[in-house]
């Protein structure tokens, strides 16, 4: 415990010296996000170190979120405790199979979203960008004339066209974590929990979302949370967005959603950052994230679009 503690008090020393702002994706461990400056999603805490005068952004998450981070902030040194902290739904949508696929389907004339959780070369190739908090917003503005490919995440597309009735072309990705979710465990919980609430994230399957009392995103899913009108919810996201939500809703029995093989789910990529590995790259302001620029301006134009259409 003291060695933890003695870490702790040297990230924040290290944080204070280097002018580090230090932010933490709600799925991250408990110990970071406890000593983050931020907790929150992706895209909100890119834009909160937009909003200070910090030199270096210590972003924990995966790579897509720094890299992120570093198109709202080209001026600000962006570090990632882990540089293998990756993201399913960014692997599966590389920006060179993308771009031969929309090559290849030019007579389509797609209009192009992609969910946030992809690298900067996707969103430099694609016309808006959209997270799980807005995606229906999003889609809703799309041209009514152009056929739409949503891209990564298959589950979020799907669900999109549930709410919104327009039929898109879905990229065949996923998040390995969210899928893990089952119908099957998602009702043994609620024989255990009868009276319990279930919310769960748009990323999963069609068989759960449609066992959830809400579907929405883990920012969302505090306020629901909050003001929820039972005491037992079950939880059906990454099993870091507990802590916050534990924290933030002290009155509340909050459930990890389980899966068929586990009492809860992890990514195994938001947890290869480690309170020593953070303490290890405010040292170094390593490692880094760059990116060329004239990717960096391309995927900010989506970014920025996304903002227009989000007012």
């Amino acid at each position: 415990m003291n060695a933890a503690l003695d870490l702790k008090e040297e990230i924040l020393a290290l944080k204070k010296q280097r002018n580090a702002v230090i932010l933490a994706h709600n799925y991250q461990t408990g110990d970071i996000q406890d000593v983050a400056d931020h907790v929150g999603d992706s895209l909100g805490l890119a834009y909160l170190a937009k909003a200070t005068e910090a030199d270096v952004i210590a972003f924990c998450g995966v790579h897509f979120m720094a890299e992120t981070a570093k198109i709202v902030n080209p001026g600000k040194i962006v570090i990632l405790p882990d540089m293998d902290a990756g993201c399913s739904l960014e692997q599966s949508c590389p920006a060179d199979q993308l771009e031969a696929f929309l090559t290849a389907n030019a007579e389509k004339n797609y209009y192009v979203i992609a969910y946030i959780n992809c690298s900067g070369g996707v969103k430099a190739l694609c016309d808006v960008i959209c997270t799980s908090g807005n995606a229906v917003k999003i889609v809703n503005h799309a041209p009514p004339d152009r056929p739409i490919l949503f891209v990564p995440d298959e589950n979020l597309g799907a669900w999109v066209m549930e709410q919104t009735g327009r039929k898109m072309d879905l990229w065949k990705g996923n998040c390995y974590v969210h899928v893990e979710f089952t119908r099957d465990s998602i009702r043994k919980i609620k024989l255990e929990y009868p009276d319990a609430l279930v919310v769960a994230h748009p990323e999963c399957t069609q068989a759960v979302r449609l066992l959830a009392d809400e579907v929405c995103s883990t920012e969302k899913m505090v306020t629901y949370c909050k003001n929820a009108p039972v005491r037992d919810i079950i939880v059906v996201t990454e099993s870091g967005m507990l802590h916050r939500l534990r924290k933030e809703c002290p009155d509340k029995n909050l459930i990890a959603g389980p899966t068929d093989r586990c009492a809860c789910a992890d990514c195994r990529y938001m947890k290869m950052n480690t309170l020593q590995k953070l303490r290890d790259a405010l040292v170094t302001l390593q490692p880094r994230v760059e990116m060329e620029e004239s990717i960096r301006k391309r995927a900010e134009i989506p970014l920025l679009r996304m903002l227009d259409q989000s007012i």
